[in-house]
């Protein structure tokens, strides 16, 4: 018989029904096979909702332990600055982890927890930040610039916040804590986000908030998922476990893990700061390769005269084109043998033999391939797994859908599944084409960390063999994943208008949690032939995502000549304008892995206090500069969009509009040939010239849109070779720029560059829009005027010029590119 217990406050009571919430599913599977597995009675334990019983839950989960760095637990001598509270023979030690973050830990008899997956393994603080820590009869307290630590002995709570304010959150029933279960207390009313995602088939019609009750999971189905809760209130709260819930009352957050949960950190400060934290105790995220930056087309049903056909067609028609992914059909799928790792000699004749890769190199072309957790048992590779004891033991055998034989899922939380899995047969395939890695399935069997154990396996196999950057697309999320050249695409999806629609919550709601690189199946997956308004306008969307590609189920095309004149002039218009942004998404690319920020965020991370954004997921930011909010109505001709404060132009039209207001973009109902996309006051935006490739030309002058602001603004331009990990070395190029408008004046610092790489860049052609110069100087030195643009490009010189463009007067100046220097513009009155 079970007991239940339950004392969220703010929450309604566990009691009253079951859970049917996001991952109802996934849980209920869960529960039943803990049932299944348990030798005893089960008690069950609620924190404000029904939980799993901790008698049972190795059974079933992995262990997530395992994956943490192998040092025993110990007892450890306090290093960063904190204090510990007495619960009995035990301790919660509190301690200052890094400016703004408090990382509290239970210690059971004084002795330490090892870290879940969750905590990157390297996390480790060079230097301790500084704070007073004091204590007396009535407890202790931490001090220091950002962040105040209190524990409050009379009372047993443990107050947090920032210095000189009222504590954003205090944690009560400390000893709780031990048993992986957390209870805080906040502001009433404070907005909260984090927690998980969306899967591709359940309503996202919460938006971005979070409330209630929800599962901490992986989830399935392009489901993104962390032990993380934060708010624009200005706190974070990280904890460090494994599967779980967590119940969001109206001034309470109740936790329970299922593996850990026995520490966790909070991190002060405004959603950029928060994230920062985020990735500092995570873990940070690799880069991809830039020709990822680019656009895929991803097909099911083809062979390699049908590929050579396609890329043929991108070709002629100048439609930009780096990544080409494979479904099934690369592989000798169902043959013995090692067939899940090899190529498919009769639908790729050349694959083996690593000509296709070279016809393909050639062409600027890199292919990536479908993988599949599981593998047929009846083959040399099957008997293996079963000698070794490498199957997953959730999976049962069971005949596969595509062979027809029976196939069984392996358990990659095992080390040395991980590395049989990057065989010969695949490493082999990897030297002859296949460059990355498109991971499906491994999010159907109730495992958290399935999936990214599976990605570990080729991310440590591939950097086991080759300085080739990782590359990799996943079904699900759990963070932790990130360190691991992990993107994230949004499951199998289906065609049409509301399904496209339902893309934007399902983006944010991953990027909430730290899934930066989101993609998902342009023109949907399922449902059959997107109409052509409805795959030109996923294409626009697709443009300004992290992950740029389009994807169909088996025999379906999406190419953009398939889809009549109108569809494919509009498509190819949204392709070559992402690739002529890759300068500048490129940077962005080497943000989130220096800062944890991506390419694309959530405007409420730059506005938090402004209530319009608190669930508004319409329009996001595109980088610091770019604001896109795309067409996903059938047929629509106004589309109200609401931009936040400031001052914002029209990126199509040159009109300015001030922000902190809805507009009304005038859509184009019968061509599809506009994207509402807004530029920022302050814009610092590089571009390249058209190529239908990464790479195609090397970049020796590049254009960089200005658009100057009294507030002033910084861009830090990156680049480096685009395809090795040189750049862990040092081996990159890296030059910050910042811009302001004076009055009668712009000023523009151009710093030295940092790192060793030396790119094919010259020149800068400074685009300032605004007010003409009257003269310009670059390190106090007056510049020469040329008659016009074209003429100041001819010189090849220092110089400047004026003209006029869409957005209204501009004034060109061109300098060398790869020293510091400061540009000054005396503009005209």
């Amino acid at each position: 018989m079970s007991r239940m217990n339950t004392y969220a406050h703010g929450c309604r009571d566990a009691r009253d029904e079951p859970y049917h919430g996001p991952g109802s599913g996934r849980l209920h599977a869960l529960f039943t096979k803990l049932k299944r597995a348990s030798t005893g009675p089960i008690t069950w334990f609620v924190v404000g909702v029904l939980l799993v019983s901790p008698s049972s839950a190795a059974a079933s989960l992995s262990l997530a332990r395992a994956h943490a760095a192998p040092a025993k637990s110990a007892s450890i001598a306090p290093a960063a600055p904190g204090f510990d509270i007495p619960l009995g023979a035990d301790t919660l030690r509190v301690e200052l982890a890094a400016p703004g973050t408090l990382h509290v830990q239970f210690r059971k008899a004084g002795h330490a927890p090892l870290p879940t997956i969750v905590i990157d393994p390297a996390l480790q603080a060079s230097t301790h930040p500084s704070a007073d820590v004091s204590q007396d009869a009535h407890g202790a307290r931490l001090h220091s610039a950002q962040l105040d630590a209190v524990w409050d002995k009379q009372h047993g709570e443990l107050r947090i916040g920032v210095p000189g304010q009222p504590p954003l959150l205090r944690q009560f029933a400390l000893p709780l804590l031990g048993h992986g279960r957390l209870s805080l207390i906040h502001a009433k009313g404070e907005p909260k986000y984090g927690i998980g995602g969306f899967d591709a088939t359940e309503p996202a019609t919460a938006g971005l908030l979070r409330n209630g009750y929800r599962p901490v999971t992986a989830g399935e189905q392009g489901h993104a998922g962390a032990p993380f809760v934060w708010s624009t209130a200005g706190y974070g709260v990280l904890i460090d476990g494994v599967g779980g819930q967590i119940a969001l009352g109206d001034t309470r957050i109740d936790a329970r893990m299922f593996d850990g949960g026995l520490d966790y950190y909070v991190f002060l400060g405004e959603p950029h700061a928060i994230f920062g934290a985020l990735a500092q105790v995570s873990g940070r995220s690799p880069l991809f390769p830039k020709w990822a930056m680019g656009f895929t087309n991803s097909q099911w049903g083809i062979d390699e005269k049908e590929l050579l056909d396609i890329v043929h067609g991108y070709r002629e028609r100048h439609i930009p084109l780096d990544n080409f992914t494979l479904d099934f059909d690369w592989k000798a799928w169902g043959e013995d043998n090692y067939g899940e790792f090899r190529w498919n000699e009769h639908k790729f004749p050349d694959g083996d033999s690593g000509k296709l890769k070279s016809l393909l190199d050639a062409q600027g072309v890199h292919l990536t391939g479908i993988m599949k957790p599981r593998i047929h048992v009846d083959t040399v590779e099957g008997r293996e797994a079963t000698e070794h004891g490498y199957w997953l033991a959730q999976s049962d055998p069971a005949p596969d859908y595509f062979s027809g034989k029976t196939v069984r899922e392996l358990d990659f939380a095992d080390p040395a599944a991980r590395a049989w899995f990057f065989n010969a047969a695949l490493k082999h395939s990897f030297q002859t084409g296949i460059v990355g890695w498109w991971n499906d399935e491994a999010d159907d069997v109730a495992v958290d960390l399935q999936h990214m154990d599976m990605q570990r396996a080729l991310y440590d196999g591939q950097r086991a063999i080759s300085d080739l950057r990782v590359w990799s697309l996943n079904r699900n999320f759990y963070l932790g994943a990130q360190r691991y050249a992990y993107g994230l695409w949004s499951g199998d999806i289906r065609t049409g208008f509301a399904s496209m629609a339902g893309q934007r919550q399902r983006m944010l709601s991953a990027i909430n949690v730290g899934a930066m690189q989101w993609g998902m199946d342009g023109g949907g997956f399922k449902g059959g032939t997107p109409t052509p308004e409805n795959y030109a306008r996923w294409i626009q969307f697709g443009a300004f995502t992290p992950v740029f590609r389009v994807h169909g189920e088996l025999g379906q095309h999406r190419q953009p000549w398939v889809y009549g004149a109108d569809a494919e002039k509009a498509a190819t218009a949204a392709i070559r304008l992402r690739q002529s942004l890759i300068p500048y998404i490129y940077s962005y690319e080497h943000q989130r892995h220096a800062t944890g920020i991506g390419l694309v965020r959530p405007l409420l991370f730059d506005w938090p206090s402004d209530p319009n954004l608190r669930n508004d997921y319409d329009a996001w930011l595109f980088g610091d500069s770019l604001l896109v909010s795309p067409v996903v109505e059938q047929g629509q001709m106004v589309k109200p969009v609401y931009l936040p404060a400031g001052e914002w132009i029209d990126w199509f039209t040159g009109k300015h509009y001030d922000g902190g207001r809805t507009i009304e973009h005038q859509a184009d109902a019968t061509h599809w040939s506009d994207i509402p996309l807004y530029v920022r006051a302050g814009a610092i935006i590089p571009m390249a010239p058209p190529m239908d490739y990464v790479g195609q030309r090397p970049l020796t002058e590049l254009q960089v849109e200005l658009f100057p602001a009294a507030d002033g603004s910084q861009f830090d331009y990156y680049d480096d070779d685009g395809k090795t990990y040189g750049y862990e070395q040092g081996e990159y190029f890296l030059q910050s720029m910042r811009m302001q408008a004076h009055g009668e004046s712009v000023s523009m610092a151009i710093a030295a560059p940092q790192g060793s790489y030396k790119p094919a860049l010259e020149s800068w052609l400074l685009k300032f829009h605004g007010p003409s110069a009257a003269a310009v100087r670059s390190n106090g030195r007056a510049l020469e005027a040329f008659a016009s643009v074209d003429a100041l490009r001819a010189s090849g010189d220092d110089g400047w010029a004026t003209g006029e463009d869409r957005f209204g007067p501009v004034t060109w100046v061109r300098v060398a590119a790869g020293h510091a220097q400061t540009i000054t513009l005396d503009v005209k009155k």
